[in-house]
């Protein structure tokens, strides 16, 4: 179980506000009018097709994009302008689906070597408390973790850091069942901390629980919007543009 933090939020506020949102790699226009609303202590997810624009979505509200036009609000303040180490230091932690931890540092080096974006970073205590494997392969380098160890290891970076709006890229990809129903977990219990979470997922049975709203995302665009208690309802429109 997650332990009590120092992170506090303002939940009913907008975290994230994206309107209009167009974006490319190099001559490519990935997004195309993107629009989102995310409210403080929400989770929300990017449903979609591979090549949908899920991912971009993400990078592109961190500037990790070639070119970037419309607006994106965090917190209230506009970034669209602001170069990427500005961004994050506005709370930002970011989970790439390729997890990017230093595969040549320990575990435990991993999450000591981490800036700080935000007040309220959990401690190693909270982390291992949370994350029991990682406290057992401390000393292991990245190259001898498992996926899932690997994927705790970069989803408790984030965590470190202080970071509150947390973006999280197809964190349960390839993973054992037992370790995407501990993911599960421990998004229900930062969820119920105050944490606010856009995730984009292709495995829809383990995102439709724990989501407040879903956006599905189709050629650059949200297509579709619903809301939790009308997931069942909208089951078939779902698997038409899912393909589930």
């Amino acid at each position: 179980m997650l332990e009590p933090t120092t992170h506090t939020t303002n939940t009913g506020r907008t975290m994230l506000a994206i309107r209009d949102l167009h974006a490319w790699y190099g001559e490519s226009h990935v997004l195309q009018g993107i629009n989102l609303e995310v409210k403080a202590g929400e989770c929300v997810t990017l449903l979609g097709r591979n090549g949908a624009g899920r991912t971009s979505t993400l990078r592109a509200i961190l500037g990790l994009v070639g070119k970037r036009t419309g607006s994106i609000q965090v917190a209230g303040q506009q970034t669209i302008a602001m170069p990427t180490h500005r961004i994050a230091r506005l709370g930002i932690g970011y989970c790439p689906e390729e997890r990017g931890i230093y595969a040549s540092l320990t575990a435990e080096e991993n999450l000591l070597l981490l800036p700080r974006v935000g007040e309220g970073g959990m401690s190693l205590e909270q982390i291992y408390a949370t994350f029991p494997n990682l406290k057992e392969r401390a000393h292991s380098p990245g190259t001898r973790l498992s996926g899932g160890e690997q994927q705790m290891l970069a989803m408790a970076r984030i965590l470190r850091t202080g970071a509150n709006l947390l973006l999280l890229d197809e964190i349960t990809e390839g993973l054992a069942p037992v370790i995407v129903q501990k993911l599960g977990q421990v998004i229900r219990e930062l969820k119920a901390q105050g944490f606010t979470i856009v995730l984009v997922e292709q495995n829809f049975r383990f995102a439709k629980h724990l989501a407040d709203r879903h956006y599905v995302v189709e050629h650059g665009q949200v297509v579709e919007v619903i809301e939790r208690r009308d997931v069942e309802t909208r089951q078939e429109r779902l698997t038409e543009l899912l393909g589930i």
